[in-house]
């Protein structure tokens, strides 16, 4: 029976007549009550009901079994009631369906020892009840949903996650959709077990009903219009069974759909309503989001690996003859990148000078990084003018002032080769901190070389220095962050060029990878969890004894003692 169907409860009359067995002090009371009273006996009989309680229990005679006549709960209470030792205005209040209405009974023994119960209709109370109960439920998953759905920027978790809430709070089994690419679909499974499949397939999203118009972000077709027959068996998992119900609707995301979501009912259960799928494309607008911005987050994130690997300072070995070694920090430990910069450019030949290149771009940061990136390519295609630095320069200069940006840079170039047994260095400055070379004695000498910064003026200046670096000794370029980096006891101090020459002196007689890392572990000793410039250093060292045994220029060199 429905609740509209339920029987109307209207006082009685006034004035009834007295029932016999009642106690005079209630029985006018009693009968004029617009809810139902019946009077039981301790034996469970009968004594009284008034209008109310007839129409509710039409087998409620006086001198009925109150087992016969009433519903089971309600008998079964006053059972309790009865046996129980404890005041009758300790007994909690029963309660029970009668129909399909929902009633609350409180008994109360009378001075003759039978017992009045009062019932009170609490059907809409218990519904409004059961649906703010449901709502909670609701929200907290939807909460939770969010918690799980953003705690990753991992596309394939967000898929693997949104099937598996969806099949646990929604439905018996999801399926979660991917945007087709090409003829491939990528999806993630999960059934009633609650284990998350993944797969790809080539399949028609056509061939179920309305997942096609999901895909493209068109409103969900309702769940009543889907023929449960018509699924393929390439979305059906294989512990799920007889489906019963389905619903697809759209997982939206920033601009386009980041998928669709198909939701299964087994065959006996109940169907899809109206206020469920209203909440499943609540939930599908939380995991669309998260999906598309785990999408979002992965396009960005390649398209930054693919930049940085031209914005991030080459890894140095042996060439020709020489060794290499490089180190880079950035400003912010949190970057990869900055205005620091080292390149090395490797001659034709053995015979042959090769190129490298230290540099400091004013600022900071990834707009820094990108100016060095303009200064490296810019370099490269001067590569030919290399033999000449003061025409180098100048064209960059000429470049860099052409150029959008304001920032200036400070250079240093070295043109190395190896010279019988030992190494040859041509060093320019164009504004930039003199190299240094430590000497087999470790001595420690600056090299003659000074120069105008680029960028900033018309014209550009410089001196160029030649050394020769026996085996052993190392030629050292670095910029001001190494030098000005401030730290200390107090944290008040720079490091300053002579406790670099005195590190410097310190590394005689060490391959190049051993003296940066020297000087780069006593910079960031120095400054600590301080503030820092970037820095960056390369060593160009002459190899102990060894003499080249094959190279193409282009390759590590081999080498025999």
């Amino acid at each position: 029976m429905k609740s509209s169907d339920a029987p109307v409860v209207t006082a009685p009359a006034p004035a009834p007549a007295p029932v016999a067995g009642v106690d005079a002090g209630v029985d006018a009371a009693w009968q004029s009550a617009p809810h139902p009273v019946l009077v039981i006996s301790p034996s469970g009989l009968v004594r009284a009901a008034n209008d109310a309680a007839t129409l509710l229990f039409p087998a409620a005679k006086a001198g009925a079994a109150c087992d016969d006549a009433l519903v089971s709960w309600l008998a079964a209470a006053h059972q309790r009631f009865t046996d129980s030792p404890r005041p009758d205005d300790a007994e909690e209040a029963a309660r029970g369906p009668v129909g399909a209405r929902s009633f609350e009974a409180r008994p109360r023994r009378t001075e003759s020892g039978d017992v009045v119960w009062w019932l009170v209709d609490d059907t809409a109370r218990r519904a409004a009840e059961d649906a703010l109960r449901a709502e909670r439920e609701r929200t907290g998953f939807l909460a939770q949903a969010s918690t799980e759905l953003l705690a990753s920027l991992n596309a394939d978790r967000c898929m693997d996650v949104t099937a598996r809430l969806a099949a646990q709070y929604l439905a018996d089994a999801a399926v979660v959709v991917a945007p087709p690419s090409g003829r491939w679909l990528a999806m993630s499974f999960c059934g009633p077990d609650g284990r998350v499949v993944r797969d790809k397939v080539v399949a028609d999203p056509t061939s179920v009903p309305g997942l096609a118009e999901a895909l493209k972000g068109f409103p969900p077709v309702p769940s009543r219009w889907i023929d449960p027959a018509a699924v393929p068996d390439w979305v059906r998992p294989s512990a799920l069974g007889e489906i019963g119900s389905v619903a697809v609707t759209p997982l939206p995301g920033h601009g386009v759909a980041a998928g669709a979501l198909i939701l299964m009912r087994r065959s006996d259960h109940a169907a899809f309503s109206e206020s469920e799928e209203t909440f499943a494309r609540l939930f599908a607008a939380r995991a669309g989001a998260a999906m598309s911005a785990a999408r979002l987050y992965a396009e960005q994130a390649a398209i930054t690996r693919t930049l940085m690997r031209e914005l991030l300072p080459p890894r140095l070995q042996q060439l020709s003859g020489v060794e290499l070694a490089g180190g880079y920090r950035a400003s912010n430990d949190t970057d990869r990148v900055g205005g620091d910069f080292y390149d090395v450019h490797a001659g034709a030949g053995p015979d042959e000078e090769s190129l490298v290149v230290l540099g400091d771009v004013c600022g900071k940061g990834l707009e820094a990084a990108v100016q060095t990136g303009k200064i490296r390519n810019t370099l490269h295609a001067l590569l030919p003018l290399a033999t000449d630095h003061q025409r180098v320069l100048r064209l960059l200069n000429g470049a860099l002032l052409d150029s959008d940006h304001t920032r200036f840079a400070t250079l240093v170039l070295a043109s190395v080769a190896r010279r019988g047994g030992t190494v040859r260095l041509r060093v320019t400055s164009a504004g930039h901190p003199a190299p240094l070379v430590v000497r087999a004695d470790g001595r420690v000498e600056e090299a003659a070389t000074r120069g105008s910064l680029v960028g900033a003026l018309p014209e550009v200046t410089s001196t160029t220095a030649t050394l020769d670096l026996a085996p052993g000794e190392s030629c050292l370029l670095y910029t001001d962050g190494i030098t000005e980096a401030m730290g200390g006891p107090l944290g008040d101090e720079l490091f300053g060029e002579a406790r670099l020459r005195s590190a410097l002196s310190e590394c005689a007689g060490l391959p190049a990878e051993a003296v940066v890392e020297r000087i780069r572990m006593l910079a960031a000793q120095w400054v600590g969890a301080g503030r820092h410039d970037d820095m960056a250093v390369v060593a160009i060292t002459a190899p102990h004894h060894a003499h080249l045994s094959a190279v193409d220029g282009h390759t590590r060199g081999r080498y025999t003692a």
